[in-house]
């Protein structure tokens, strides 16, 4: 697949979802929306700007002036448009904002943007890897391929409630052993990666297991796609706010990534990466 294939492209302008479903799933929240007028065909990896379609503004009673960039869990076509879900978990004023909507409110939205996952090459296996609320965009994977391995983890079983939503049954990490495997996804990973090193991994999560992942890729010579995160503010490669350094210089992640390949990177710490609040 070409990178023109991993992205499809977005209106320019912002438009209004109307939010059909706002539930807890362990320590998270899931919200969907159905998304009228936007394309139909988003790839996994790809994001969306999120923001309360109403009181816009800075005050505490009103909605903070910047979107939000999330990586969708689920697009499920409509006979008109799009029914798009998205995993939150509530760490700032504008997660809190999203978490309170409910049915009927607006969610303002620009997306897809970015590039998403390509296939894995050929002679590979997928082998997915997720931690926390970076486990979104591989539900969406997960549903397209047909036999991936899936390795999960998470701070607590209140937080693992998430791989419900996975079709395939993921093996757990938990960092308090309440359930799964007591430790990290990325021991998972060694481990799986020592059994079968036929494999192309596909990987989102916060910054030092990405980074992990990415060292342990590189030693054992296996091709991987990390989905990073950084600080986002328009989503069109305007404001710079997502720049981060590869091998071959600065990229923008709104417009070359998020998702990038593991050998482009010298370190997956980038300043300003992580989860947005």
């Amino acid at each position: 697949m070409s990178l023109a294939e991993a992205r499809t492209l977005a209106p320019p302008e912002r438009r209004t979802a109307q939010v059909v479903g706002c539930e807890d799933v362990g320590a998270y929240r899931l919200l969907s929306a159905e998304d009228l007028t936007g394309p139909t065909d988003p790839r996994p990896g790809q994001f969306y700007m999120l923001a309360a379609a109403e009181r816009w503004g800075g005050g505490a009673s009103e909605r903070p002036y910047l979107p939000r960039a999330f990586s969708f869990a689920r697009a499920e076509p409509l006979r008109q448009g799009t029914r798009l879900a998205f995993l939150l978990e509530e760490v700032g004023p504008g997660t809190g904002r999203l978490a309170e909507l409910r049915p009927g409110d607006g969610l303002s939205l620009v997306g897809p943007l970015g590039l998403g996952f390509r296939p894995a090459r050929e002679g590979r296996r997928p082998l997915l890897a997720g931690g926390g609320i970076g486990t979104a965009p591989l539900v969406c994977l997960c549903d397209e391929l047909d036999d991936a391995t899936v390795l999960l983890g998470f701070r607590s079983a209140a937080h693992a409630a998430v791989a419900a939503l996975f079709g395939a049954q993921p093996d757990l990490a938990t960092d308090d052993g309440s359930i799964g495997r007591d430790g990290l996804v990325t021991e998972l990973l060694a481990e799986e990666l020592q059994r079968d090193r036929h494999a192309e991994v596909f990987a989102c999560g916060p910054p030092p297991m990405l980074e992990a992942v990415r060292a342990l890729c590189a030693e054992r010579e296996v091709p991987a796609q990390l989905a990073m995160e950084a600080g986002m503010a328009c989503g069109f490669g305007a404001c710079f706010g997502c720049v981060v350094p590869t091998r071959a210089g600065f990229v923008r992640l709104c417009l070359d990534g998020p998702v990038l390949d593991a050998a482009t990177l010298e370190t997956a710490l980038a300043p300003g990466g992580g989860h947005q609040g």
